[in-house]
This record gives C-alpha cells, structure tokens and sequence, in this order.
C-alpha cells in the first residue's frame, strides 16, 4: 500500500511540473519570439525483479524547436530570423540568447533591444552604427548598410539549449555553453520588417491545461482515498 502511495506522489509532482509550465506557456500566447517549453518524464524503477516499483521522474525541461508565425511589421528596426539560429545580446547574466527581433537605436548609436540590451554581432562585439544615418537596411545574410557603405552585421548564433535551460527574461534563454555563430549563414538568414511571434498553439496548450488539470485533480483525489483508508486501517488495528 506505501508504494502505491509514493508512485501516486510522484505522480503529482510530475503533474504538477508540466501544469506550471503549460500555464507558462499559454501566458506567453503573444510575447515576440517565445518558444514554447516541454516536459519530459521517464520512469525511475526502485527495487528488482517482482518487488520493482516504477516511480514517475520529476521530469526534465526542454525547449521547441518550432518557428513561430511571422508578422510583418515595416519597421526598419525589426528583425525576424529564417531558420535555426538566434540573435546575440549582452545582458547582467552573460550573452544570451533570443529571437525578439526588435531593436532600437540609441542617440549615441548602439543597436539595443527594447530592454536597452546591446545586440551582438558575429564576434560578440556591440553593433554600433551612425545615429545620423537613420535605420540601416539588412540583407537576407544580416549585413547592415547605412547609405551604401557596410556598417556591421546582425550576429546570428546556433547553441543547444540542454535540459532544464534557463530563460531571461520572457523570450531570452542563457546559453550553457559559449554560441557558435553562424559565419557562412546557409541555413538561417534574416527578414527586416518581420518579427517572430510566439510558437505556442494557445487552443492546443488550453486543452492540454485541463487534462492536465483534471488528472491532477484526479491524483489528489486517490491520495485523499488512501490516507483515510490508512486512517480506517490503524484505528482498526489499534481497537484490538
């Protein structure tokens, strides 16, 4: 009867996971750039032969893959990225990295995001451009042009996010690892005018909450059934 409760237990707890982060995700339907977040579990056996028990994980997160729609917006400082790849900034934690594509340009000529985060080029450097000049022009490879002369390029990143990533911010995640970037560019490119919208399906992640819900429910439920038949067992035990 004990591991029965204990594999209910872990049961709830791993529910319990992936209701937070379905709700993380439903919450972030709109916000510029989002990928969504997954859960998966794996079954922890305790014990061996007929007296193994299988436990449920706790669970490990991992992010989607999936692009997110694009919208266009004609703004000259909004960026969209086609493919695998990801913007660079500098931020208090490190360089992280991102997919919200809109930027702004400072009065002394940093290319910032809208948190005021410089954004990197290929090498990690700050992208600065002239003030006077007024927006560049991007080609599908990242390189700016201000007028006809070349004034720098949008850093384009490949990194592997890993189990259990952390995030900065709502769309920003901070890379394990040092970015590779993206020198030759083939399989990602980037789209002025653009941006990404978040890659969460918010019908299918709303439906997903209420099974989630309901099986959780569910689980306590059991739980509250097999405590007041421990309560049953051991006045019974003990009126003898």
């Amino acid at each position: 009867m004990q591991d029965g409760l204990y594999v209910a237990l872990s049961s709830q707890v791993a529910l319990e996971k992936r209701l937070n982060t379905i709700a993380d995700n439903v919450a972030n339907a709109s916000t510029v750039g989002f990928r969504a977040t997954g859960v998966s579990f794996e079954d922890v056996v305790s014990g061996q032969d007929d007296k193994a028990v299988s436990f449920v994980s706790s669970g490990d997160t991992y992010l989607s893959t999936a692009s997110g729609p694009m919208r266009e917006t004609g703004n000259p400082f909004d960026f969209a990225i086609k493919g695998s790849a990801w913007f660079g900034m500098e931020t208090p934690a490190g360089t992280v990295m991102t997919r919200d594509g809109r930027f702004t340009l400072t009065d002394n000529g940093d290319l910032v995001t809208l948190e005021g985060h410089p954004v990197l080029d290929a090498g990690g450097a700050p992208i600065q451009l002239d003030p006077s000049k007024g927006p560049p022009t991007a080609s599908a490879d990242g390189s700016l042009r201000q007028g006809d002369q070349l004034v720098g390029a949008l850093g384009l990143f490949s990194f592997d996010p890993g189990k259990n990533f952390v995030r900065y911010g709502n769309s920003g995640v901070v890379p394990s690892g040092e970015p590779e970037p993206l020198v030759d560019r083939l399989e990602a490119g980037v789209v002025q005018g653009f941006l990404e919208e978040s890659n969460v399906n918010p019908m299918l992640e709303i439906t997903r909450l209420v099974m989630v819900q309901r099986a959780f429910e569910n689980g306590a439920a059991l739980l509250r059934d097999t405590e007041s038949s421990y309560d049953e067992a051991i006045k019974t035990l003990g009126a003898k």
